[in-house]
């Protein structure tokens, strides 16, 4: 930092915020701290007694904030994300789609780690929709040595640290089970329940049937909407442990890979993940996703509708964030629950 006259400031940057003062108009800021000084700003700062200013003068080897904050959006920007335009020293990533928005994190956490730079990001794994906001990034200093962004760069390396996936996953088949349901005895409420939360993520239900606690035929209808060619099956109901619960084995008749049975993630404990060889998805559901408001249901579908293959030790990881708070206004995916 140093102090040069006024008139001698041009392509020199601010230390400090620079307030114009008009009796009845304005008290605000006219300059901005880290902005660069240009000939049309000298009558202005002279109106404004400023005869001398306190500059950051720019050398070899040292880059302005704002250049600093477009070299670690360069390591975040992915398809899909629009950058704002430098704002003192700071610039944002917003989604162009809605998608599943995901994070680098351990990548993320390196770049982090760096004196003098930072970027936040909103977590990852979670739905967003087109124009919201998923990243701001700024360097700490006025001025930063670019030998700093290069470590930034190094340890990034090529691939962006954030990704935002389009939905994949068009057709749904819906295998409702309970005897009570197939024969009429109770009103089903679970699929209307189910046909809402995959409207959201644009997957329509276009095969549907009640077998009832048949096994055999809970087995069989997942095969034959497997073999129509739908994007995922999903069965409701007969998930817990009891005799009369035979969801579980049903899907696991069917010869697919049984990720998971059970999630450390309440509500839905009891939850079930297969994939078929072609990768389509099964999922048994407890009961808790007719009633509760948000579960281990609209944890995964996001990812599942984005066409990532979810993993155990992915489920493993949610018991950290994944007990629900049952607020009285849920605001999920805006809080902890699954992070």
């Amino acid at each position: 930092m140093k102090e040069v006259k006024t008139i001698d400031a041009v392509g020199h940057v601010l230390c400090h915020d620079m307030t114009q003062i008009i009796p009845g108009v304005t008290k605000d800021a006219r300059f901005r701290k880290g902005h660069v000084v240009t000939e049309e700003d000298i009558p202005v700062l002279l109106s404004m007694g400023k005869e001398t200013l306190f500059v950051w003068e720019k050398s070899e080897g040292m880059l302005h904030e704002d250049e600093a904050a477009d070299r670690l959006r360069a390591l975040c920007q992915n398809s899909g994300m629009r950058a704002s335009d430098p704002k003192e020293g700071k610039i944002e990533l917003k989604a162009e789609f809605d998608g599943l928005f995901c994070v680098d994190v351990e990548r993320l956490e390196a770049v982090n780690s760096l004196d003098e730079l930072m970027i936040a990001t909103r977590h990852g794994n979670t739905p967003v929709k087109a124009g919201d906001k998923l990243a701001g990034m700024r360097v700490i200093p006025l001025v930063i040595e670019a030998e700093r962004l290069r470590e930034a760069e190094t340890v990034c390396g090529e691939k962006p640290l954030l990704e935002l996936l389009p939905y994949r996953l068009k057709t749904a088949g819906l295998v409702t089970t309970g005897n009570e349901v197939a024969k009429g005895l109770i009103e089903d409420a679970f699929t209307p329940v189910i046909i809402r939360k995959l409207q959201r993520f644009g997957i329509e239900v276009t095969h549907h049937c009640t077998p009832g606690d048949d096994m055999d035929a809970i087995t069989q209808a997942v095969l034959d909407y497997h073999a129509a060619g739908v994007d995922m099956v999903l069965c409701t109901g007969g998930m817990s442990v009891d005799p009369d619960d035979r969801t579980p084995g049903a899907i696991k008749a069917t010869g697919c890979e049984i990720v998971t049975y059970g999630a450390p993630v309440l509500p839905g404990a009891m939850f079930l993940l297969g994939y078929f060889d072609d990768g389509m998805p099964v999922m048994g559901l407890p009961g808790c996703v007719m009633y509760a408001k948000t579960t281990i249901f609209d944890l995964m579908l996001p990812r599942i509708a984005a066409g990532v293959r979810v993993t155990k030790r992915d489920l493993k990881k949610l018991g950290h964030g994944g007990l629900c708070l049952n607020c009285e206004n849920c605001t999920w995916p805006n809080c902890g629950f699954g992070k």
